[in-house]
């Protein structure tokens, strides 16, 4: 059971938080109701009956000067501890924030679902750095980079992109993060329903590049369980994004999250080509008609030249429909590469990407959602240490 402490004397977010707690969170709330923070964790503990709280969160009504000396004690003296500031802080006091060790930061307004979702991600976060060290030492390396690709676009790239998160965020709930880089026509914020404050033109800004904790605070939580950075609303912001900068960003976000999920631009802009190098997996889509098949052969011969293939490889023929006049075996011998996975075509697809609502979100019974899972099951780390183990011994035998 998850254990809160609020220090407010604000009896309205109290309720909200008791309210977020009582629906959807094990746990119990404590609040010390006063305006005046504790000295040090010596003296909260002090006015506290019970054990030391995974989640501190400093309320309305503290003044914020207060809370950033309170943060900074607590961060020297418990590090461990999650630290959520309430306030209405202005953007470029953000990085202050986090450097006094704030781990999160939250509206006054915010409702009880979205209280919900960040006190989750809080003890995710605690969780993470309570791990024994066993399991840290397999986990501090980076996370899996799959980078979705297409020559051609209207395949269903972004499609898939989504619903590979939100399968990933059931897997690794909270450890999954979504990164739009078709910069200019980028549809991730639209696929998930989201209307996020921050984009990629804040995550890579010098400060976020700088300091992963300000890159954090840029994302945008999905009621889902995973983090979205989404593309600048105006496409011309895309022209002050470099590859260099895009760079850093896939590399930031592996060291922080078990799964980054790149969906790209159609085609091979330079933007694309510098997110690839950074991937562990690309996912190849094509929809199952000639010029997408033979755009996506173009572009597999290109990369070979380039050599800047990753080798673990993903082709999924998008939309598979019998009645296209083509088999799975048509276009293996047209793109040159086998085909992993078949999502056939499918009015549930298409009707939870209008609504914004990943198909894998919903509990559908549909082919193509049996599809998309196997895709998905191919990221775990269970169906790639037997896929290993089937590649040793067929180079054993």
């Amino acid at each position: 059971m998850s254990r809160f402490v609020l220090l407010s004397p604000n009896a309205d977010f109290d309720q909200k938080l008791r309210d977020a707690v009582a629906h959807g969170l094990r746990g119990s709330v404590q609040t010390i109701a006063s305006d005046i923070l504790p000295a040090g964790p010596a003296e909260l503990f002090a006015l506290l009956n019970q054990e030391q709280p995974e989640v501190l969160i400093i309320g309305p009504d503290v003044p914020y000067e207060e809370a950033l000396k309170f943060a900074k004690v607590f961060d020297v003296q418990l590090p461990g501890l999650s630290l959520v500031l309430v306030s209405d802080v202005q953007p470029e006091f953000l990085l202050h924030a986090m450097r006094a060790g704030i781990r999160d930061i939250l509206s006054p307004q915010a409702d009880p679902a979205e209280i919900r979702v960040l006190l989750e991600r809080a003890c995710q976060s605690f969780a993470t750095r309570h791990r024994s060290p066993e399991a840290q030492q397999t986990e501090n390396g980076k996370g899996l980079v799959i980078g979705v690709f297409s020559p051609k676009g209207g395949v269903g790239k972004t499609t898939l992109a989504t619903n590979i998160a939100i399968g990933l965020g059931q897997i690794a709930p909270m450890s999954v993060v979504i990164v739009d880089l078709d910069l200019q026509f980028g549809d991730v914020a639209s696929g998930l329903y989201l209307n996020p404050q921050h984009t990629v033109t804040d995550a890579v800004t010098p400060a976020a590049a700088q300091d992963s904790l300000v890159l954090k605070a840029f994302l945008t939580v999905h009621p889902a369980g995973i983090y979205a950075l989404c593309a600048p609303p105006n496409p011309v912001d895309a022209d002050h994004i470099t590859p260099e900068q895009v760079s850093r960003l896939v590399e930031q976000l592996s060291h922080e999250f078990q799964y980054v999920v790149l969906d790209t631009a159609p085609g091979m802009p330079e933007i694309g080509l510098a997110a690839m190098e950074q991937c562990t997996d690309v996912v190849w889509v094509s929809a199952m008609d000639i010029p997408s098949l033979r755009g996506l052969r173009s572009g597999l011969e290109v990369l070979r030249q380039l050599d800047i293939m990753p080798e673990s490889r993903h082709v999924v023929l998008n939309m598979a429909d019998a009645k296209a006049g083509l088999n799975v075996q048509d276009v293996e011998s047209t793109i040159g590469a086998p085909v992993d996975v078949s999502v056939p075509r499918s009015r549930a697809v298409a009707l939870s990407t209008n609504r914004g609502i990943p198909v894998l979100q919903e509990s559908r019974k549909d082919p193509a959602v049996k599809s998309l899972r196997q895709l998905v099951e191919r990221f775990n780390p269970a169906w790639r240490a037997q896929a290993q183990k089937k590649l040793h011994r067929r180079v054993v035998i």
